[in-house]
Order: C-alpha cells, then structure tokens, then sequence
C-alpha cells in the first residue's frame, strides 16, 4: 500500500487515518493494542504522530489488512521476528514507492 502523506514532524488522527483509508477508530485501538505506536497528546487529548509512529502503521497494517495476521499473531511476529520482517517490509515499501512513481511517469506521457 503506498501511502501520501506530507513531510512533517507530526502528523494529526485524521492525516493518519484518511492515508490509510481506515477510520480514527482503528488507528485508536491498534494504538492501545500495540507498544510500538506512541503519539505524543497535547493537553486536549489530540494525539499527533510522528514519522516513527507512521512507519510502525504501516508496517502493522501490512501484516493486519494485507497479509491476514490476527492482531495476536501481529504481536507475536513484531516481538520475534522485528528485524527480518521489517527489512522485508522496507524493500516492498521501496519497490512500491518506485512503481508508483513510473506509473505516474506514463500517465504523464
């Protein structure tokens, strides 16, 4: 899933949950599921995000909405196997971001 969201060091619920294409709700919840989701609150309550925070989203939505995991196998294949997964997750992330970008290019020619 290729995700667009602006550089920026923090990042609001809504940003996060219009990116993905799911409702705040979610991201609530898989922030009290998971340990490595930690947004910063404002007096308010407002939670903001960092870059940080977006990368473990998406490496968490990729093994929930695209390979199937239940949200106990997700924490156990985040506590064991973190690294060999993550850096799998990061080369499909690139080639991603790469195809998008030459699907743009053909559009625009």
């Amino acid at each position: 899933m290729h995700i667009e969201l602006p550089e920026k060091r923090y990042y609001g619920i809504g940003e996060v949950a219009k990116a993905f294409n799911v409702n705040a709700s979610l991201i609530r919840f898989w922030e009290k599921e998971f340990d490595v989701i930690k947004p910063k609150k404002n007096a308010k309550g407002n939670r903001k995000f960092t870059p940080e925070d977006i990368k473990n989203l998406k490496f968490i939505y990729h093994l929930v909405k695209e390979r199937g995991f239940t949200l106990e196998g997700a924490k156990i294949h985040l506590k064991e196997e973190k690294k060999q997964s993550l850096d799998k997750f990061e080369i499909i992330e690139k080639l991603e971001d790469i195809k998008a970008q030459l699907i743009k290019i053909k559009t625009q020619l």
